[in-house]
């Protein structure tokens, strides 16, 4: 039982005296230093909110200054005529309660053992990113992410700095180290804009061509530091910081820009030669390439060029394939300006710059971004969704919202900050199916049960609507190696697969390359049991809207040269090779031939010393053996360009009629292609090695006269010259269903067109 209280007499207390009033302890006089909690976390690189302690804070009796700055001797105050020395605290530390009434303007007068450097506080200064920045990032819905996260030269509160950002959620504290730092971020931590996962530093002072990384305190405590993966540019590799950078460069392109998109892709020319820049000629520049690319790609008339990836990466033996540095241009060959002067000269030479580009996988450097902020954060954070089978890298995980963003920004950033006029986008094949290279119980059906990858189905729609959405001109090319159902159809139309189109504007010809090349290997006696090979390919040629492609892939890894995988003597090979050039660029879909193919190079490539230039010169015998094949290219260019029948229905089936595809044991493909108006032009392949004469061929009876405007075994190519110079008068006598029909001497392993005289 609780006694009863006792009653209380007056202002006496027990025993009759006197109680004291009751008061509260003095209040401890206000300490300016960082509290012991605090303290820890900056110096640990773990606090989330540096700001809410650094800088200046009103406080009880005036304003509290408190700065961290490693091996400092002494911080100054300085605002208007005050100069007030700070208390040193320790550990770089210091710290003063000034009697003011408000936060006055201020700078730092920071004295170290051989130098004082007076400077702006980067933690009196407000976020540099807005909240509408952070509600798009959340929703991984930027599309200019480039402008927000990364290194940015910037004017910040009329303080002229560098505004550094960068996505790291699961990230404990994260910190800048640089050259302006000498690598330690102890004094330069970033705060956490809230649940975005972003964190932010303004940091004055610095601006163009300092170097910098991101010291990320990961979920355990322990540390990483990781180059930024929106830097714009790089050290040259093999060294891997990045390089705060900001572009000055005057485009001179407009015209080129302006009428890009005048004819769309499939219904114009589009003949491409695909580059390894930094092979092509060894030791130039991206400057110097463009004083000679542009010159040589427009001699031999191709429309557009494609780069293998210039995207920084670290091992140069990957040809660009494992990028590191997804928004920038290598620094091997120059600064992204240069880059940018090397497209620029394409442009006004008249050439396309296309870009090979590769979402489907990153390398696992310690630096870059595998496990970015101590977890899975680009990859995915099943390992097995993660891991990819055949490359030893990394999958994206696309169905992370933030990530889709960074590869969809990423692909409109090249298009409209380096004005590419096309991205080719690898190894898409790896991203649509859950089993690709995967054996059963390595990989987990999608929630339909199927292999389909519906993430990476929505990233690729996503992608290409935004790109052409942005981009008016550009195109967007598949490397899609399987039978998946509309990869060059529009993402609002739906299949019989029950998928949209994936949206690409273009998709490489894989069955067309293999079967073709496949034809070509065997000897001519055997060619007839393999007729097909050369045929199939109209059964399925307007299902998408293709490209030919004789790329970099099918002349390395043991695979030969071009002219190599022919058989027979040289003679036959070179003669091969020439009638397989003008039977490709007859066939319906656009063409891409590798460097060093086009003047017959025999040796595969090695990135190590690019084309075999010298073939070329006449001392080692090249003409024509070489540059008869080159001139053959450049023919073929010219004669396509000017004949749109080559090209402007390419997606159409009435644009191409078979005369004969049947004729096997002669070894003999003919066929007729229609431009617009119906003007043909008449191609004939006789890949066997011998001259047939009087060979009579169907044509339509509204043709007076046929002229050969080309033939690949004119002397010039190197060829037996077995040509025909006067026009061609069809006979009234019906041949392979048609009701006229001509005969032509067929020169051997040779292509000839043929247009109206």
């Amino acid at each position: 039982m609780t006694p009863p209280k006792k009653k209380a007499t007056g202002k006496g207390g027990k025993n009759g005296r006197k109680s004291r009033p009751s008061v509260s302890p003095p209040a401890p006089a206000f300490s300016p230093a960082p509290d012991a909690v605090d303290r820890e976390r900056l110096l640990h690189g773990t606090h989330h909110d540096p700001h809410s302690v650094l800088g200046a804070h009103p406080a009880p009796g005036g304003v509290v200054f408190r700065a961290l700055r490693p091996y400092a001797r002494s911080v100054t105050v300085v605002a208007g005529g005050l100069r007030a020395e700070l208390h040193d605290d320790g550990d770089g530390f210091f710290s003063g309660l000034l009697p003011l009434t408000e936060v006055p303007a201020y700078r730092l007068l920071v004295e170290y053992e051989r130098t004082t450097l007076e400077t702006e506080d980067a933690y009196r200064f407000l976020p540099t990113l807005g909240d509408l920045d952070l509600h798009l990032i959340g929703e991984g819905r930027h599309e200019e992410l480039w402008t927000v996260l990364g290194a940015h030269p910037t004017t910040h509160e009329d303080v002229t700095g560098t505004r550094f950002s960068v996505w790291a959620p699961n990230a404990r504290g994260v910190r800048v180290a640089g050259s302006f730092n000498f690598w330690d971020g102890t004094g330069h931590p970033m705060r956490s804009l809230g649940s975005s996962g972003v964190w932010e530093l303004f940091v004055p002072g610095i601006g163009e061509g300092e170097l910098y990384k991101f010291d990320i305190a990961r979920p355990d405590g322990s540390h990483t530091l990781r180059a930024d993966p929106l830097a714009r540019r790089t050290e040259v590799p093999p060294a891997t910081s990045s390089i705060v950078h900001t572009s000055d460069y005057a485009w001179g392109d407009e015209e080129w820009l302006a009428r890009r998109g005048e004819i769309p892709v499939h219904e114009a020319p589009f003949s491409v030669y695909e580059v390894h820049l930094p092979s092509w000629r060894p030791g130039l520049t991206y400057r110097q390439l463009a004083e000679q690319l542009p010159a040589y790609v427009s001699d031999l008339g191709f429309t557009h060029v494609e780069l293998m990836p210039v995207a920084e990466h670290p091992f140069g033996g990957s040809w660009g394939y494992q990028v590191t540095g997804f928004y920038a241009p290598t620094a091997r060959l120059g600064t992204p300006d240069d880059f940018k002067h090397l497209v620029d000269a394409l442009h006004r030479a008249g050439i396309g710059v296309l870009m090979d580009w590769v979402p489907a996988h990153f390398p696992r450097d310690a630096w870059a971004l595998a496990e970015f902020d101590g977890r899975p954060l680009y990859e995915h954070a099943d390992p097995l969704r993660a891991a990819h089978p055949d490359w030893g890298t990394l999958e994206f995980d696309f169905g992370r919202r933030e990530v889709r963003n960074f590869l969809v920004a990423n692909a409109t950033y090249w298009c409209e900050e380096f004005h590419i006029d096309g991205l080719r986008v690898d190894a898409v094949a790896s991203m649509l199916y859950l089993d690709y290279s995967r054996e059963p119980g390595q990989w987990t059906p999608n929630e339909h049960g199927g292999r389909e990858n519906l993430d990476a189905v929505a990233f690729l729609q996503e992608m290409n609507a935004t790109v052409y959405r942005r981009n008016p001109g550009v195109v967007t090319v598949a490397e899609e190696s399987t039978a998946w159902d509309g990869v060059t159809r529009a993402t609002h139309h739906r299949g019989p697969s029950g998928f949209g189109g994936l949206g690409f504007g273009l998709k490489w010809n894989m069955g067309w390359m293999h079967d073709s090349l496949q034809y070509m290997a065997h000897q001519p006696v055997h060619r007839k049991y393999h007729h097909h090979e050369m045929t199939f390919s109209m059964v399925y040629a307007y299902s998408e809207n293709y490209v030919l492609p004789i790329s970099h892939d099918e002349v390395v890894h043991g695979k030969r040269s071009l002219v190599s995988k022919m058989p027979g003597d040289w003679w036959q090979q070179r003669a091969d090779l020439r009638a397989y050039l003008a039977f490709m660029w007859a066939h319906p879909g656009k063409q891409l031939l590798f460097m060093g193919q086009e003047f017959a190079q025999g040796a595969e490539w090695s990135e190590a010393h690019g084309p075999d230039w010298w073939l070329l010169d006449s001392a080692y015998g090249a003409e024509p053996d070489h540059r008869g094949v080159r001139d053959l290219v450049r023919d073929l260019n010219a004669a396509y360009r000017a004949t749109p029948a080559l090209w402007q229905r390419d997606t159409d089936p009435a644009g191409f009629e078979w005369v004969v595809g049947d004729a096997a044991d002669d070894n003999v493909f003919a066929f007729l292609r229609l431009d617009a108006e119906g003007t043909p032009l008449l191609s004939v392949s006789n890949l066997s090695p011998v001259v047939r004469h009087d060979y009579r061929l169907g044509v339509p009876d509204d043709i007076p006269a046929w002229h050969e405007t080309l033939n690949t075994d004119a002397e010039r190519y190197g060829g037996g010259g077995v040509v025909r110079t006067d026009p061609l008068k069809p006979e009234p006598q019906p041949w392979h269903g048609r009701p006229a029909s001509i005969r032509l001497t067929l020169p051997p392993l040779a292509t000839v067109w043929l247009r109206p005289a």
